[in-house]
């Protein structure tokens, strides 16, 4: 008897292809839709007809599951209070946990399918998450909130592959491979459409001046509100009198100040994390940390206190930001992640 295996699909080559494959792989596919807007200018439509022609092409049962709401809650909610508050999220980290590998997972499960499979950039062996081949598409980082439990159930054919290489087989999806190809990529933060301000802007007025402070807290210049700036930034704000870069180094919502300062002001050698999510049990360990998705891995001394992690440093980091997820490493194995409370040299 064949083992079945949900897919998440979105319409796009990724999730095509990877249904694709556990077909030929013997698998019995059936693929899930997740409506996660509540969006009025046929977005759900045009995708629901490319996983059509893909379902119809491959023979195969698809069904649209709608999550809006508990989307919006968990996902949504949380990334423009993260923007009130002065911190920076991570909306995927949190859909990946509650979403897609909380929810559509049960959806799976109630389905009696044996795993669920998405078009995910990474592997795992059910005890862990490592690093796809493809370094330039690996999405483990995104991955490492996921709970322990769901890994056994997880399934990513893609792993070993390139993107073009699955371009390839896109290609003999027949009818359906005209339409997917021309899909748009995934947005990075799929309700993002531009610009993150503009999400934040439905919801508050961010556009109230306020002061830029210097290291010392004197007032040297004005910015345009701070929801409009990250840790890091070194634009939209004018420092009097400055002849060098200055960059973000703190934001105070209370106050609607934005601290600057030099690029050595952004140093870190120490990272305080929380809410941590680990797939070992120690307390104390080296190990590599990506203190966000785009940065080298840094090597690191990691000691677990009071459910919270304290991380130093063996160089320092630079423009580490609060409500980021700091993810460990050893090799290509994910072991563990926290959220970044907060950082100092």
């Amino acid at each position: 008897m064949k083992k079945k295996v949900m897919v998440g699909m979105s319409g796009g080559i990724d999730s095509s292809v990877t249904a694709y494959m556990l077909q030929k792989d013997g698998f019995e596919v059936e693929g899930v839709y997740l409506k996660l807007h509540n969006r009025t200018d046929g977005y759900h439509e045009k995708n629901i007809g490319y996983i059509k022609d893909v379902a119809e092409y491959l023979g195969i049962k698809y069904h649209i599951l709608d999550l809006a709401d508990k989307f919006t809650q968990e996902v949504y909610d949380y990334f423009v209070d993260s923007y009130l508050q002065g911190t920076t999220p991570n909306p995927c980290v949190k859909c990946n946990r509650q979403i897609k590998f909380g929810a559509m997972l049960k959806f799976a499960k109630d389905h009696k399918a044996s795993y669920l499979a998405t078009g995910h950039y990474a592997k795992t062996d059910g005890k862990f998450f490592y690093e796809a081949d493809d370094k330039t598409k690996d999405q483990s980082y995104f991955l490492s909130q996921v709970e322990k439990e769901a890994l056994p159930y997880m399934m990513f054919p893609l792993s070993t592959y390139k993107k073009e290489d699955i371009i390839k087989f896109a290609a003999q999806l027949d009818v359906a491979y005209k339409k997917i190809t021309e899909k748009n990529e995934s947005q990075e933060i799929c309700f993002v459409e531009t610009v993150y301000t503009d999400v934040v802007k439905k919801h508050a007025n961010i556009d109230i001046p306020g002061d830029v402070l210097d290291q010392q807290g004197n007032v040297v210049g004005k910015h345009k509100g701070y929801m409009h700036y990250t840790i890091g930034k070194r634009r939209g704000f004018t420092v009097d009198g400055a002849h060098v870069p200055h960059f973000v180094t703190k934001l105070d919502p209370k106050n609607n100040t934005i601290v600057v300062g030099e690029k050595d002001a952004l140093e870190v050698n120490f990272v305080t994390a929380n809410n941590l999510n680990m797939y070992i049990d120690d307390t104390k360990f080296n190990c590599g940390v990506k203190l966000r998705y785009r940065s080298v891995t840094t090597e690191c001394e990691v000691i677990i206190n009071d459910s919270k992690a304290i991380i130093k440093l063996k160089q320092p980091a630079f423009g580490v930001a609060a409500g980021q997820l700091a993810v460990f490493y050893d090799g290509q194995k994910v072991i563990g992640s926290g959220w970044i409370e907060n950082t100092s040299k």
